[in-house]
């Protein structure tokens, strides 16, 4: 027999109860914890595992395996509806008999719960924050696993006893409702997951999205989600794919439309930078017409004609430019200049796309023969120096598959040329194709002209890349937005927030949003201003922000912001070897001497450490041996790394891949728990012996986890305690208090600081 439920195969069971207010704790004092689990063999939590009650030293392979879980969420303004589907696997030769606990967010309320197969009338309750961690914490004292610590904060529900059938699949389906947080136009959605990095069991999640307000903008700072726009107000949000096995909780942020430009600021307290840390998401109308309202492009195809470019990667830049004209709207011009050891141009000045230009356009590309060298100074300057048709949006697109051989070749000459050379202030997006191109160049080129740049593999399309780019480029809706910020008096003040990233805010295109972080300075409500091109039009948008709901909880602002900061330094790191391309390298002397740098060097090494987030420049933090008490060894690491790397490294597929990995994180928007990068051979590295937790970062040696704060410290604990004790339940309480009870989760001995207080946690084995 099989229960069904809602839309599939399960029907809505009616026998749901609801544990809260007084009822948890007059339940807790008349029977013993772990009597709530009378009849169950086996406790399964779907973020984590599941636990065996009976045995809970055999071998873990024969308990009940979580296989996948299926999630369907549906958010009608600020009310959720989360449905759970967790297929169960018993690998053993006996039916083992099971307890579904949940974490679920506060307020939540069970609607329907389910499962197959023949088996008492199902029920499911939902227990309270503390007496659902007095249950964990006598799971966690009978098994002597901490994992369950991890979620002592939620309220969770709790199952009917359910069977597993000897080699066979469970399947269970729950659904819960529960009222949405949200501060002004914004609404947050947080579905609990683990942040352990040894769970990787896919959560694959569709979440649909309908808001009566149009919606300016939604955005996860915790996964790569895909979203779809059905609707003003309307949305498709999946987590599948790679993402799908990525840890953390799942947070979702829709935002209302406002006038224009909307936002909200999302803050993390630290009295250590005097105030803390803040994320500002700022999201367009979602009622634009672009193809009317939008500010008109000038687009210049800057293409490399070099000998080197013969064949196919040629027949695709000619694709790829026809189909970027072709792209073009009414109205909109362009030009096409194309280089070897001299530069050629299609017209004069851009022209505006009409049916005869684009002919005119493709017999000329028709008629490029490769041939010659690169000559990449006269290329860019004469697409720079041209000027633009007035109120246009002037953009460049320099596609290169070399390294600079005629003309001015030095990176310096062209790296200043276009930051000093660039009077119409010309947005230019790079393309290097191939992997024999100076990548620092590309990357700086585009940095310092607000745009972007993109590597094409010998295995990729050029022209499915360059089309790529382009479509992120359709209607130009606010032009060199400038951001500045009012204190409580309405007086400017620029030295409430610091260390900003990024310092340039780019434009905006149509459907893009803005993420940006940094730090704030006291308490004081801040207004942020952001004033530029709208449509066509000079205009201001103002944000007034207290940091009242600033909390721990916000733990994703000061990785995300770290993370951020740390690409930034590598990258003034990286752009110093223009002044050694060429050289040859003297054992024992390096850039990387001079005090300047060696500010930077410092400065990566102890925002890594802290924060628990590795580059391929800091990776080796992580191995076994590392002695992380000892700074100066660390940056003389970091510095060979870096030296090797980013500053001697121009060219070839090791720049290609450090070039990669440092255009994803300087964007970053989402965490990168498992401190994901690709290697000089563009090979994935993933880093587990890093944690981040909550809102600490743990480094293991050993069987020891030990809080970052720690580690250039040689410290005897001042406390141990052993799981199951009534001191370690004091500490977890205080831990649950202040947001941070998931650090006490990780398996192994735990070193951390708890208030001032280096304490030692064991298991006692």
């Amino acid at each position: 027999m099989v229960a069904r439920l809602g839309f599939g195969r399960f029907r809505t069971v009616a026998a749901l109860a609801l544990v809260c207010g007084a009822a948890g704790p007059a339940l807790a004092q008349e029977m013993p914890v772990l009597r709530q689990l009378a009849g169950a063999s086996q406790v399964v939590v779907p973020q984590v595992r599941s636990f065996d009650l009976v045995s809970p030293g055999r071998d873990i392979g024969r308990d009940v395996q979580i296989e996948s879980v299926q999630g369907w969420v549906k958010i009608l303004d600020q009310t959720a509806s989360t449905t759970l589907q967790i297929a169960l696997r018993n690998p053993s030769s006996r039916p083992q008999e099971a307890i579904l606990l949940l974490p679920v967010p506060d307020g939540a309320v069970v609607s329907a719960f389910a499962f197959e197969g023949a088996a008492s009338e199902p029920t499911a309750e939902v227990l309270p924050a503390d007496e659902a961690r007095r249950l964990y914490e006598a799971i966690v004292a009978k098994v002597r696993d901490p994992a369950l610590l991890e979620f002592a904060g939620y309220n969770v529900i709790r199952s009917s006893v359910f069977p597993v059938p000897p080699q066979g699949t469970q399947k269970i389906r729950v659904t819960y409702e529960h009222l949405l947080d949200g501060d002004a136009d914004r609404v947050d959605y947080v579905l609990p997951r683990s942040e352990s990095l040894l769970v990787q069991r896919p959560w694959q999640v569709a979440v649909e999205l309908r808001s009566k307000h149009p919606i300016s903008m939604v955005y996860s700072p915790s996964h790569e989600v895909t979203t779809e726009r059905l609707g003003p107000g309307h949305f498709s949000i999946r987590l599948d794919g790679a993402a799908a096995t990525e840890p953390g909780p799942l947070r979702i942020s829709y935002l209302r439309e406002r006038d224009g430009v909307s936002a909200s600021l999302v803050a993390y307290p630290d009295p250590g930078v005097g105030g803390g840390y803040f994320l500002l998401m700022a999201g367009l109308s979602a009622r634009l017409d672009d193809a009317t309202s939008a500010i008109r492009r000038e687009v210049t195809l800057v293409i490399d004609r070099s000998g080197s470019m013969a064949g196919s990667k040629m027949d695709q830049v000619r694709a790829a430019a026809l189909q970027v004209i072709e792209g073009l709207a009414d109205g909109e011009t362009f030009n096409i200049i194309d280089y070897a050891s001299s530069v050629s141009s299609f017209a004069q000045r851009p022209v505006v796309k009409d049916r005869e230009s684009a002919a005119r356009a493709r017999r000329y590309l028709a008629a490029i023969r490769p041939g010659g060298g690169t000559n990449i100074h006269d290329a860019l300057l004469e697409a720079l120096r041209q000027a633009p048709p007035e109120s246009k949006l002037p953009i460049v697109l320099f596609l290169t598959d070399g390294l600079p051989t005629i003309g001015r070749t030095s990176e310096l000459a062209i790296r200043e040329m276009v930051a000093e050379g660039n009077p119409h202030r010309r947005r230019v997006f790079t393309f290097g194709v191939g992997a024999d191109v100076n990548v620092p160049l590309l990357d700086r080129i585009a940095t310092v002209s607000r745009g972007t740049s993109t590597y094409v593999l010998p295995d990729e399309s050029v022209e499915l890349k360059v089309a790529q780019v382009f479509k992120q480029l359709s209607g130009p809706v606010f032009a060199e937005p400038r951001l500045a910020t009012i204190d409580s008096g309405g007086q400017p003040r620029a030295e409430l927030v610091f260390e900003v990233i990024p310092d340039t805010l780019p434009d905006l295109f149509h459907g893009d949003q803005l993420i940006l972080l940094g730090k704030y300075r006291g308490q004081e409500p801040i207004t942020f201003s952001i004033a530029g091109d709208y449509l066509g039009v000079q205009r201001t948008f103002e944000f007034t922000f207290d940091f009242d709901s600033a909390t721990t909880r916000n733990a994703f602002v000061p990785r995300l912001w770290a993370s951020r900061r740390i690409a930034y330094l590598i990258e003034q790191i990286r752009q110093s070897g223009a002044a050694a391309a060429g050289r040859p390298f003297v054992a024992g002397a390096s850039l990387l001497d001079d005090p300047r740098y060696r500010d930077l060097v410092d400065e990566i090494v102890r925002l890594s450490t802290e924060f628990g987030i590795l580059t391929e420049y800091t990776a080796f933090l992580a191995r076994e041996g590392t002695d992380l008490a000892d700074f100066n060894e660390l940056v003389l690491g970091c510095r060979r790394e870096l030296e090797t790397k980013a500053v001697r490294t121009r060219s070839g597929v090791a720049a290609v891949s450090q070039a990669l990995n440092w255009n994803r994180q300087k964007g970053q928007t989402a965490l990168n728990y498992r401190n994901r990068f690709v290697d000089g051979q563009l090979k994935r590295v993933e880093i587990s012996a890093v944690q981040q937790m909550c809102d600490r970062a743990f480094f293991r040696r050993g069987n020891r986890w030990i809080d970052s704060r720690l580690i250039d410290k040689r410290i005897v604990p001042e406390q141990t305690l052993m799981i199951g004790t009534p001191e370690h339940a004091d500490l977890v309480r205080l831990l649950v208090g202040q947001g941070r009870a998931g650090v006490l989760s990780l398996a192994g001995e735990i070193l951390l600081e708890v208030d001032g207080r280096v304490i030692l946690v064991t298991d006692g084995c």
